[in-house]
């Protein structure tokens, strides 16, 4: 089978390489798609997949990390965006889980790469924590903005807020939480997300579907199979369903 992990991260994660990818691909993990969380980090992965086949890259400023994003930051970015491997705008977003939250400066940087990705005609990767309510009021306020399309990656929110997500156009991933007992509202969104608008994902080394472990990219069938055991469809067919998703989001995937 052919699959595909729409959101990992490897700079500064501590991964062994060669042997980490060689593992990957062992796994038929054909495409991997790197998020940027930092200017750097996006640079250190443009250099990975310059280096290695079926791998793409996201550029983007997550929001825990948006201390002196400005002009200088986006002039960044768009270097790093025009290579022809990076596929989105990414990761941006909210994140409200730590209580020194600065939202006023996460919201600018939000909007500001949304606006550097509609510049360049480009999809956006959003990641969005303890931040629903706000995060669908931005969206809806910049609907203008996502015409190139966007993904709520790692969602874990509820079935009536995908809905809502769904109006504007968003795609939805999900990882190893879905393969956890105790995730009712995650496995009943994966029930629900239609079936050419969900992507699969690692969020690696995050969010392992074996708790306590290293996640890697390695790890996609065993959530691809959580996925289409949730659904009652066949694994074969959803994997195919999740690329063919993942190449009419983000159409530089296979340049």
């Amino acid at each position: 089978m052919n699959y595909l992990d729409i959101h990992a991260h490897f700079a500064d994660e501590g991964y062994s390489f060669p042997e980490e990818w060689e593992r990957i691909r062992a796994a038929g993990v054909n495409t991997v798609v790197l998020a940027g969380d930092t200017v750097e980090h996006s640079a250190m992965h443009r250099d990975f997949c310059a280096e290695h086949e079926g791998c793409y890259f996201c550029a983007g400023v997550h929001p825990s990390v948006t201390d002196g994003f400005g002009a200088h930051t986006l002039a960044s970015l768009k270097i790093l965006a025009d290579d022809k491997k990076c596929i989105a705008i990414g990761e941006i977003g909210y994140d409200y889980h730590y209580p020194e939250t600065d939202k006023i400066a996460q919201r600018k940087a939000f909007v500001a790469q949304l606006e550097l990705a509609a510049a360049l005609k480009l999809p956006v990767q959003i990641h969005s924590r303890d931040a629903a309510a706000d995060t669908l009021v931005l969206l809806k306020e910049n609907k203008s903005l996502l015409a190139q399309g966007f993904l709520l990656h790692c969602y874990s929110y509820s079935v009536e807020l995908m809905r809502d997500i769904l109006d504007l156009g968003g795609y939805f991933s999900f990882g190893g939480v879905a393969c956890f007992k105790n995730a009712a509202k995650v496995q009943e969104c994966v029930r629900a997300c239609p079936h050419d608008r969900i992507l699969s994902e690692t969020d690696s080394p995050y969010l392992s579907p074996f708790r306590g472990e290293k996640n890697s990219p390695a790890n996609i069938p065993v959530i691809v199979k959580k996925l289409a055991e949730l659904r009652g469809e066949d694994e074969e067919a959803l994997a195919a369903q999740i690329v063919k998703n993942a190449h009419k989001l983000f159409p530089r995937l296979g340049v």
